[in-house]
């Protein structure tokens, strides 16, 4: 499966714990990260500072459904079920 053009809710919806360029203490789950850019883009992405989290992210359609909503509401349903 190929990202929804302009999703970004894998860098919105769940927490990263590990440093993040611009965020050095990662991010809360729902929090947007620093490097999503105004598109849903990830200025980062391919760079080697990108944290492995990110990079290991693979798009499905179990956890991203077919729209931006359906993805930012099953990631965060996982989300909670991990705290």
């Amino acid at each position: 499966m190929q990202c929804i053009p302009g999703c970004g809710a894998c860098c919105i919806a769940p927490s990263i714990t590990t440093p993040i360029p611009g965020m050095p203490h990662g991010k809360a789950a729902g929090e947007r990260c620093i490097q999503l850019d105004e598109n849903n883009l990830c200025k980062i992405f391919n760079q080697p500072e990108r944290p492995k989290v990110c990079s290991a992210f693979t798009a499905d359609p179990a956890i991203c459904g077919d729209s931006k909503e359906s993805a930012l509401y099953i990631i965060s349903s996982l989300e909670s079920q991990t705290q």
